[in-house]
């Protein structure tokens, strides 16, 4: 079993990200001073899986705005993938939002990217709409998804059933 570290991502970690940023979006990504710029905004949480080996697997962006957490990138490396590393920073996130009395989770996703799709229906989340040529690479549409109130009873435990069926890797929380 993999043995995974799960921490606020710094300034140190900026040029191995952009590295897989990448690798993952060849034609269109984030900058690196996009990241440092996020790094320093106060409403924006930035947390980044490492492995045993210190090499950075996974990551997540998140801003807190009032009762609600926007989840602004999420990217796991091609080769770790099926590894439940996406999922465990979603959890990472959902915690932070109990912590900050957050209430609701959004995001937009690409329509084709189903197994992104499946993962935050998993969360319970759900498309309440559609944003036009979104992604400028492509002008692909996006759904915008969005959870119920995480204080629901119903939300509330699919979360600890999804924090209990992490079994692929051993997480380690800094």
């Amino acid at each position: 079993m993999e043995k995974v570290k799960v921490y606020k991502m710094t300034t140190d970690d900026v040029d191995e990200v952009f590295h897989l940023e990448e690798l993952i979006h060849p034609t269109h990504h984030w900058s690196k001073e996009s990241f440092y710029s996020e790094l320093s905004n106060k409403l924006a949480r930035y947390y980044c899986v490492k492995n045993k080996d210190n090499k950075i697997l996974a990551y997540i962006g998140v801003w807190f705005i009032f009762e609600e957490a926007h989840i602004t990138t999420l990217a796991v490396h091609p080769e770790y993938r099926r590894l439940q590393l996406a999922q465990i920073l979603i959890i990472q996130t959902v915690k932070d939002c109990y912590n900050e009395m957050i209430k609701y989770i959004t995001l937009e996703v690409r329509e084709s990217n189903v197994n992104a799709i499946n993962l935050y229906e998993k969360f319970l989340m759900k498309s309440i709409g559609v944003r036009k040529n979104y992604y400028q690479d492509n002008g692909e549409n996006a759904l915008i998804m969005f959870t119920e109130n995480i204080w629901y009873d119903k939300f509330k435990n699919n979360f600890f059933q999804m924090q209990n069926n992490i079994k692929k890797v051993e997480v380690l929380y800094v």
